[in-house]
């Protein structure tokens, strides 16, 4: 038994040690991009975004969706936006329903616009409710009430199905 707790022991530090280093590359990153260096920003998120980081993921998104240091390309924000929304990162949530409403790498879709800015609004991104609001007075009870299944949906699979 005193093995295994050494293991663990080790294995805590290792993750605790990992995790510490991630943040300080995602501020590290955050510094860059105040600064205006986005490629220094690109180089410290990139890679935070394929082991998964959805902060990392959410920002590159922003990245590719305003072309901050790299061409803009709505697939590639789209992409990422997805992968962070996917862990209920609420302000890539309500980016993907921005992307939806404006068709932005989409096909336009109040419905799917209103679904992702209701569920960024129970995330608590601030302005997704309003914006929910907004679009649904452009729809019909019946694409609305499409919508709200489609966000219940979304969220009780741990946002696996979402309106696909």
């Amino acid at each position: 038994m005193p093995h295994l707790r050494y293991l663990l022991i080790v294995v805590s530090l290792m993750l605790g040690t990992t995790l510490a280093g991630m943040a300080q590359d995602l501020d590290k990153g955050l510094d860059a991009y105040n600064a205006g260096d986005y490629e220094a920003a690109l180089t410290e998120w990139r890679p935070l975004a394929n082991q998964g980081d959805a902060s990392a993921q959410y920002n590159l998104g922003n990245m590719y969706d305003d072309s901050l240091g790299i061409p803009q390309d709505y697939p590639e924000a789209l992409k990422w936006y997805r992968l962070a929304a996917d862990q209920g990162h609420a302000s890539a949530q309500n980016n993907l329903g921005v992307m939806y409403e404006y068709g932005k790498g989409v096909l336009q879709s109040n419905v799917m616009a209103h679904m992702w800015y209701n569920i960024a609004s129970a995330n608590g991104a601030n302005q997704a409710g309003k914006w929910r609001d907004e679009i649904a007075g452009k729809m019909t009870n019946a694409d609305v009430s499409k919508a709200q299944a489609m966000a219940s949906e979304c969220m009780g699979s741990g946002y696996k199905n979402c309106g696909q």
